[in-house]
Formats: structure tokens, sequence, C-alpha cells
């Protein structure tokens, strides 16, 4: 299976780095919504699923059900060295999932990456 994915992202993404994620939806009245989230890489969908406690009980998740789209971008900054951020941001088309356990689909439209393959991902 082709991923959207280059070869340092999914590096990054299977690495088992615990980073928070920052979901983006928009709300009914087109005003953006940003939020710490969880997230986990699903390899054999090759999206990322958004997760968290009661999600489907959020502004986000209905967000999702009402628009279908949404992006993430998970990012931190590297431990080791000069100051040296790192980022991974994902959007494209998203599906509000019921549980148990409850989360948020995104399947990648456009990915953009910057640092992974920086100190960050050898310290792993």
């Amino acid at each position: 299976m082709s991923s959207a994915f280059n070869e340092v992202e999914r590096r990054f993404l299977t690495s088992g780095v615990r980073a928070l994620g920052r979901i983006a939806t928009v709300g009914r009245d087109g005003t953006p919504h940003v939020v710490p989230s969880g997230w986990t890489y699903n390899a054999d969908l090759d999206t990322v699923d958004v997760t968290g406690r009661d999600v489907e009980q959020t502004k986000k998740y209905r967000d999702v059900q009402r628009t279908h789209r949404a992006a993430i971008v998970i990012d931190g900054v590297s431990e080791r060295g000069s100051w040296s951020p790192w980022a991974l941001e994902v959007s494209g088309p998203a599906e509000a999932i019921a549980g148990p356990p409850a989360l948020i689909r995104i399947r990648p439209g456009r990915v953009r990456s910057w640092g992974l393959e920086g100190a960050r991902l050898k310290a792993l």
C-alpha cells in the first residue's frame, strides 16, 4: 500500500513519541476551533486518529460530523542542542466515528512536515 506520508514522517508516526496534537475544525459560524488532543497513527488505513476522553461529546467531534474536514499539527521542540522546532501537519477529509472508543479519523489530503529528520528522531 502506498502512503501519503514519506519515510521520515512514517518513522515519526510509528516511533512511539507521545507528543500532543492540536486539532483544528471549523464551527457552525465559520470560526476556527483549535484544541489539544491525543492521536494515534493507523498504519492499516494510513490515517491519523484523534482520540481523547469523551471525544464524542466535544465540539471538535460535532464540527467534523457537520463539515467532514479537519487538520492536526503534532509538534514540539528538540531537547538536544539549540532550539529546534519540529512538526507534522495533516489536513483533509475527516469522519467522526462512534465508539467505543469514539474518534475522529483524518485522511491525509495535505501533509507538511519540518524538522523530523533532525536530532529529535535520532534521539528515539
